[in-house]
């Protein structure tokens, strides 16, 4: 018997599901598999499930930045999204939404394994915290033949500057490693007020990573803020800055 409810059957009831790690899949933390597995449910869900333990990995808990293994068995608990939200991810997935901009922007260097864009200022690389698309968004509908794009690393909204973009999951794993092991170097260009010394100056500031909450069920805007050197959650950080122009 099925039950209608204003002309429409109800929905079925979502089922726990175990999932196998495959080789495309291994290497990523475990929060990062989740949010890309269950479009369309908000981090702060994700990571409520994980904590309370609702997520096993081979029937064990974990946290969030456990990495998973080609073979594991993951337990993905039963999530129940609103109809709008999952008519809106699976239109997403298919690229047709509608209003929102299939755009591909200025390429710097591309090969089978990488995408290096020139991200401008003004633009959200991911949407969340009241932005529905970004770059990689963007990037997905105006690329639909593309069957792997991911973001090897973030930009916040106002800067400007390169971008990469992963085309295969090896490639996304090794970035990623090359930028945690602190092998990869960044340059930036900023316009400041002050007297700045003609030398070197160093900046060495510890830096906290944090989620900024959304109000509107969006999922949640990373953040990067300076925090004091005895701070427990901070991270070494140090800036070399030159003085390239005065006027």
């Amino acid at each position: 018997m099925k039950v209608i409810i204003e002309g429409k059957p109800s929905a079925p009831a979502p089922q726990v599901k175990t999932v196998c790690i495959d080789e495309d899949s291994a290497g990523q933390r475990v929060d990062n598999f989740l949010m890309r597995h269950l479009k369309g449910v908000p981090k702060t869900h994700i990571y409520r499930m994980i904590r309370s333990g609702e997520v096993r990995v081979n029937k064990g808990r974990v946290g969030a930045d456990t990495r998973l293994a080609e073979g594991d068995l993951v337990r993905v608990p039963p999530v129940r999204i609103s109809e709008r939200v999952a008519e809106k991810a699976q239109a997403m997935a298919q690229g047709a939404v509608r209003g929102v901009p299939a755009r591909d922007f200025a390429v710097l260097l591309e090969d089978e394994h990488l995408l290096v864009i020139n991200k401008p200022a003004g633009v959200a690389v991911h949407g969340g915290s009241g932005v529905s698309f970004g770059v990689i968004e963007q990037l997905r509908m105006a690329r639909p033949q593309a069957k792997f794009l991911e973001l090897v690393h973030r930009l916040d909204r106002e800067t400007s500057g390169i971008l990469l973009v992963a085309k295969k999951r090896s490639a996304l794993k090794n970035l990623q490693d090359q930028f945690r092991e602190r092998q990869t170097g960044k340059t930036y260009l900023a316009m400041v007020r002050g007297a700045w010394p003609a030398r070197l100056k160093v900046l060495d500031k510890p830096l906290h990573k944090y989620l900024l909450d959304s109000k509107d069920n969006q999922a949640s805007e990373r953040r990067v803020k300076v925090v004091a050197r005895d701070d427990a959650d901070g991270m070494p950080s140090v800036t070399l800055v030159k003085v390239r122009e005065q006027s």
